[in-house]
């Protein structure tokens, strides 16, 4: 089936419910102790709540998003939903951006002018993208109540088919964080001939710590890494082993879907423990919102159910070759030093230190991020 334009508009009634939801909000009370110590603030929640219900304009984002053209096509037994924003310039690369949980195609509304028309920043036509963001299959508006689950597998299958079959792109190039940065490594380790490179802000590679007489920087890897799987799983474990259990509440609650989300996007950014310093928080509501209006927190688990029920799905044994930039943002969930990464990735050719930023890269620092991305994908092209 052809692409079909798609507008998105969320009727009145949803809002209007959505907010008396909100006023209805039951909240816990809060545990002794040091705030955010045993997960999201309840005064912080108490405040995001008012503010979602009373000042947050959803229409407002929702105009960002429609700004851009979109799309829905048939793909995979699914209505997949994308961006196709064509770039200003004389031979624009098509690029493939992914985003990742609890992200949505909403991390990308101020990086993609800056990649598909690189002059209006000072920048040069050249290094112009053509920008093809999907909705990651089970996720916001590639989402229907009923349809199938998909595992990270399922989604490069899918975004691939997606970049080749229905929009005939020969060769393409892949960008991604969070599970879009482990979508992109499978296709760079599945279609390799189909990419020009790929280019991620989160290493997939095996989380076993350092053996042997490790560096001084795996040392620190192994150590971030004990901490992280101690104290930073445990969303993994619920979505991954019951999901469907937590999409009760979080269907049901638009206070506890924002609390869940929230709280990573604190944890995880680069904003001295407050997300609004690297967010901002009209982007973050907007992010949270379409998980809100389309149900699909439930669905958007998924990824983390396959991963804990196949073995890790980018491993050494099977080594990604084709070329590989990697942008190294400080405040990353898991910063995983060069040798260790070149063990799976055999072709870096690029590895960048960021200044600043998070696992949030597309919204915390687009103009970072974007420069990045020219940078390496110029001598590929």
């Amino acid at each position: 089936m052809a692409p079909r334009p798609f507008t998105l508009h969320v009727p009145d009634a949803d809002i209007a419910d959505l907010k008396t939801r909100l006023g209805l909000t039951r909240f816990p009370d809060a545990a002794p102790g040091e705030d955010w110590a045993f997960g999201t603030s309840v005064p912080y929640a108490k405040e995001l709540t008012e503010y979602w219900r009373t000042q947050f304009d959803w229409r407002a984002q929702e105009a960002a998003l429609n700004a851009f053209p979109q799309f829905k096509t048939a793909l995979h037994d699914i209505d997949l939903h994308y961006l196709h924003v064509p770039g200003k310039g004389p031979n624009p690369t098509p690029l493939l951006l992914l985003h990742g949980w609890p992200g949505s195609v909403f991390e990308f509304l101020d990086i993609i002018p800056r990649l598909t028309d690189p002059a209006r920043f000072g920048g040069d036509p050249a290094d112009a993208f053509t920008v093809i963001a999907p909705s990651l299959p089970g996720y916001g508006l590639s989402f229907q109540p009923g349809q199938k689950r998909f595992t990270l597998q399922d989604i490069a299958a899918c975004v691939h088919d997606l970049m080749t079959q229905m929009l005939g792109y020969t060769k393409y190039a892949a960008q991604g964080g969070d599970w879009g940065a482990g979508i992109t490594s499978l296709l760079g380790q599945t279609q390799p001939d189909s990419l020009y490179g790929i280019h991620i802000n989160l290493l997939f590679v095996p989380r076993d710590r350092p053996v042997g007489d490790p560096t001084e920087e795996e040392k620190r890897y192994g150590e971030e890494l004990a901490y992280w799987l101690r104290e930073e799983t445990g969303y993994q474990a619920i979505q991954g082993t019951k999901p469907q259990t937590l999409a009760f509440g979080l269907t049901d609650s638009p206070a506890g879907l924002a609390a869940w989300i929230a709280e990573k996007f604190r944890t995880w950014s680069d904003c001295d423990g407050v997300a609004e310093n690297a967010i901002s928080r009209d982007r973050m509501l907007g992010n949270i919102a379409l998980y809100w209006f389309t149900g699909a927190i439930g669905s958007s688990f998924w990824p983390y159910y396959g991963r804990l029920h196949t073995s890790w799905p980018i491993h050494p044994g099977a080594p990604i070759t084709v070329p590989a930039g990697y942008a190294a943002f400080p405040k990353e969930i898991l910063r995983t030093p060069r040798s260790i990464a070149e063990k799976t990735y055999t072709n870096i050719q690029r590895w960048a230190v960021m200044p600043k930023g998070g696992h949030f890269a597309a919204m915390e620092q687009p103009a970072g991020l974007a420069e990045e991305i020219q940078t390496f994908f110029r001598p590929l092209r």
